[in-house]
């Protein structure tokens, strides 16, 4: 089915895993693969799906993927559909990468129409592995992101659903914080990571309306007995409360005071009954967060990769960074120098061709924040005009 030199090109032995993986969840003979039906354990379907992630993480395969994205996808919705958990978790990751791989144009949004109902599915199944679940929510949300930023409709219904699972962590009509079954507070950051994500693709109209009803519910949720559900939480706050103020500079949390108190508190925790580590990490995260909340102070950091660089100075721009860097791990530098999906949205421009004379003319270091900067900014103005579009379907 492969040539040798494509093979070679494109990650050799994850795409003959790949060749086992569509055998594997094929119930009659192929005509164009020279192997027998054999049925493939879980394990080796598993081996397969890892390799795929593998290779989508650190490379670029969009030229090989263009004329196979449709068996690809039948082949990942066949282990979402029939799989175990473990399989559905690692399936619903390459969807995920399968999306940033074929970008924000006509093939991802095709391969995002058959994957999402059954990706909402699972998440918002109670019977399914936890560690599925929240596999489906965090590619729900990328693959969303990434494929259907013009369509209202599919953005609306993600976002339903994803709400729909984290809002069970909400307080009840008496204010009391349900008790949590173990792994829950992992699907509930990872469903409320997802739609925060979404979120920044909402029109102002809609924004509004998510302002009012999830902050202060949110801000009851700081209570949480789950440290990195609790810091998922803040995270959100902050992102909501920067695109209030972007919405209108005068924005104010209706109890800012009360949420004030709550950040210090967790800022400065030191209970001694919770482990050393995430005390420190808890009180890092909630320090920034109180700082922007108070001071509009956000703590600027640098993303190297070759020899560009982006800068994370806003609440927005690090949840889809860090959106990015979940699904691609250790690959989202590669993707950064080379994937024009993600130099789109970091406002990177084409790819650079670098030689010697390029590398000793890097413009300062100043001068790149600007330009990072600004045309951040100019893509989400641009982005800003189709949302204000979609208004009425929101």
């Amino acid at each position: 089915m492969f040539g040798a030199n494509t093979t070679h090109q494109h990650g050799g032995g994850c795409m003959g895993l790949w060749v086992c993986l569509s055998l594997a969840r094929t119930k009659e003979r192929r005509t164009d693969v020279a192997l027998p039906p054999v049925p493939l354990s879980a394990k080796t379907r598993l081996a397969a799906l890892d390799s795929l992630g593998g290779a989508f993480s650190s490379k670029l395969v969009y030229d090989f993927l263009l004329e196979r994205r449709l068996t690809v996808s039948d082949c990942l919705e066949r282990s979402l559909r029939k799989g175990g958990g473990e399989e559905q978790a690692a399936a619903a990751t390459v969807c995920a990468q399968l999306c940033v791989q074929l970008g924000g144009g006509d093939e991802g949004e095709e391969g995002f129409k058959i994957l999402r109902p059954v990706l909402s599915a699972i998440m918002i199944d109670g019977c399914a592995s936890v560690a599925a679940r929240q596999s489906c929510a965090r590619a729900l949300g990328m693959c969303c992101y990434v494929s259907a930023a013009e369509d209202g409709e599919d953005l609306v219904k993600s976002m339903s659903h994803l709400e729909s699972v984290f809002t069970m962590s909400y307080p009840n009509r008496e204010g009391t914080l349900p008790t949590p079954n173990a792994g829950t507070p992992g699907l509930h950051g990872a469903a409320l990571h997802a739609w925060a994500l979404l979120v920044t693709l909402c029109p102002a109209s809609r924004l509004t309306v998510l302002l009012d009803l999830h902050l202060p519910k949110l801000q009851a949720c700081l209570e949480s007995s789950d440290v990195n559900y609790r810091i998922a939480v803040g995270e959100t706050i902050a992102l909501l409360v920067e695109l209030g103020r972007d919405i209108d500079r005068e924005f104010e949390f209706e109890d800012s005071d009360t949420l004030c108190e709550s950040l210090k508190g967790l800022a400065t925790d030191g209970n001694k009954h919770r482990a050393k580590n995430d005390r420190r990490k808890q009180r890092t995260i909630f320090r920034e967060v109180l700082h922007y909340i108070e001071n509009e102070d956000f703590s600027e950091e640098k993303i190297r990769f070759g020899v560009e660089g982006i800068y994370i100075d806003s609440w927005m721009r690090r949840r889809v960074y860090d959106a990015f860097k979940e699904v691609l791990e250790s690959g989202v530098r590669h993707h950064l120098q080379f994937n024009p999906l993600l130099r789109d949205i970091f406002g990177l421009g084409p790819p650079l061709i670098l030689d010697s004379s390029v590398k000793s003319s890097k413009i300062s270091r100043f001068e790149k924040h600007l330009f990072n900067s600004a045309a951040f900014k100019a893509r989400t103005k641009l982005r800003n005009k189709v949302r204000d579009k979609r208004a009425d379907v929101m």
